[in-house]
């Protein structure tokens, strides 16, 4: 055990204080302080002595200089036991400072509120990550708080101790203390980066906040946890049990699907990351239906995303099918009635959910593949009409509709459409034509359109073979990236065949 006879306070969040303020009253443990804290503390009448008496002192550079003082670093950092230190400390007329309850200056805040650079950098805390660092490191004598939420367990242990602390809690207080400094360091690092433009710097630092430990991984013998950048992931579950590691990874898939619809419209259903239906009809039970219809035996099971908010007429229809999880922007009443009779469905409410501009991240082991978003908006300068056949504005549409669609399939994607919505997609396969075949056989046996099929390739057709087997099920029009060996093979077979062929000078890989 520590007892504590001397605790340094600093704060920039000084809610809650008066508590921690009565415990360390009772428990006869002197208070040091400064600026606004030392303002706020006697404000509540409690006693107090400000940094400068301590320090003798005065702050200076505006309050940039106040804390970082030898009597106060040496109180902190001595060894307790170290005969040495001791006798320096002595010789000094130094005194221990055996508590340390700081919180830093905040950036974050600042960074997402002000766009003045000075400002964010007078946000940049010096003195208080130093002390906290200081305190975590001597946890064998020294306890730390950095956060208001361990106020309590500071009381509590106090209280249970007679003014004293446990090892084992003061190790526990240093590790959130050095994972406080850590992310800290990294909201700056990173806000620098961004300024400079560096978006891949010789040391990526990555800080992530607990968002929640999940039951198990992919598979129930594996552990697993979501974890995000910001504090919330801003979907409200509604209804059902706890979401799995599947569910999440289905659930982002839908969402990021939703990169590519109209505002307020579309629909799509997600089983393993990959889209097995997906329609933006302007009409909510068709749009859901046509979904639908693309694949219903994978969809059993899946996760289903409406754009849109939720009413009890769509509901009934939703209800009719088993999903794993419902998400939409929202669902009335009625809706809600109907859906939450089944036990299992996970409803989730995605009305607030922002897809972040942020870098995207894949992790291989302990590796991580980083790039940025595949977020090119589709305009008419992307595209060459290449075949001496010209698309009508209907199967532009549905070429447009289909290669969005295609940017979230898992390569090799072949998407087929037919009044934007999919009729087949083929995706995964280490073979394009293999990719072909799958899309054709899911749109022949679920929907099979006899006309104005289009067809999408989220990379060039290396042969010829691809594209005549999607000619030679009904295929009309067809979009796909240029850049094949074979590409004037293909056009020409696109003229002999009277198809619609139109190049894009982009690919869309998703692996």
């Amino acid at each position: 055990m520590s007892k504590i006879k001397r605790a340094l306070i600093s704060l920039s969040d000084k809610s809650n204080l008066k508590p921690i303020l009565n415990c360390l009253k009772k428990n006869k443990i002197q208070i040091i302080s400064s600026g606004g804290t030392y303002k706020a503390i006697k404000k509540l009448k409690f006693n107090c002595l400000e940094v400068s008496n301590y320090t003798n002192n005065t702050e200076i550079l505006g309050g940039r200089v106040k804390t970082l003082h030898p009597k106060i670093y040496a109180g902190i950092l001595n060894k307790r036991n170290d005969k040495k230190h001791l006798k320096e400390l002595k010789e000094n007329k130094f005194e221990n400072i055996d508590l340390i309850i700081v919180n830093f200056y905040p950036f974050e805040q600042t960074i997402k509120k002000s766009e003045s650079h000075q400002k964010i950098v007078e946000n940049i805390d010096i003195g208080g990550p130093a002390m906290v660092r200081a305190a975590a490191k001597n946890y064998n004598d020294v306890t730390v708080i950095t956060s208001i939420d361990q106020y309590k367990e500071l009381i509590n242990e106090l209280d249970n101790n007679n003014g004293s602390t446990s090892t084992e809690f003061r190790k526990r207080m240093s590790k959130f203390a050095f994972s406080l400094t850590a992310h800290y360091d990294s909201l700056i690092s990173n806000y620098f980066n961004k300024i400079t433009n560096d978006d891949f710097p010789k040391r990526k630092i990555l800080s992530m906040n607990l968002i929640e430990k999940l039951r198990y991984g992919e598979n129930p013998h594996q552990k697993s946890a979501i974890y995000s950048t910001s504090d919330s992931l801003n979907l409200i579950q509604l209804h059902g049990k706890q979401l799995s590691y599947n569910n999440f990874s289905d659930i982002f898939a839908a969402l990021t699907i939703s990169k590519s619809f109209p505002k307020n419209t579309g629909v799509s259903i997600v089983k393993h990351a990959n889209p097995c239906g997906v329609s933006i009809n302007k009409d909510k039970i068709q749009c859901y239906e046509t979904a639908l219809a693309c694949d219903p035996i994978s969809a059993f099971g899946g996760i289903v995303y409406c754009n849109f908010k939720i009413d009890s007429k769509l509901a009934n229809e939703l209800s009719k099918n088993f999903f794993e999880v419902i998400i939409a922007n929202g669902f009335n009443d009625n809706a809600l009635k109907v859906l939450k009779k089944k036990k299992n469905v996970r409803l989730i409410d995605a009305k607030n959910f922002i897809l972040s501009e942020n870098l995207i991240i894949n992790s291989h082991n302990d590796k991580l593949l980083i790039q940025d978003e595949d977020k090119i908006q589709f305009k008419p300068e992307n595209f060459k009409i290449v075949s001496k056949n010209k698309p009508s504005n209907l199967q532009m549409k549905n070429l447009i509709f289909a290669f969005n669609v295609c940017k979230y399939v898992k390569s090799n994607a072949i998407v087929l459409a037919h009044n934007e919505a999919t009729v087949g997609i083929g995706s995964g396969q280490p073979s394009r034509l293999d990719s072909c075949q799958i899309a054709v056989e899911k749109m022949r046996k679920f929907v099979n359109p006899t006309n104005d099929i289009v067809a999408a390739s989220d990379a060039f057709f290396p042969f010829v073979d691809g594209v005549e087997k999607l000619v030679q099920s009904g295929v009309s029009a067809i979009i796909q990236p240029a850049g094949s060996i074979k590409d004037k093979e293909i056009i020409k077979f696109a003229n002999q065949t009277g198809i619609t062929l139109i190049f894009s000078k982009t690919r869309h890989f998703r692996h």
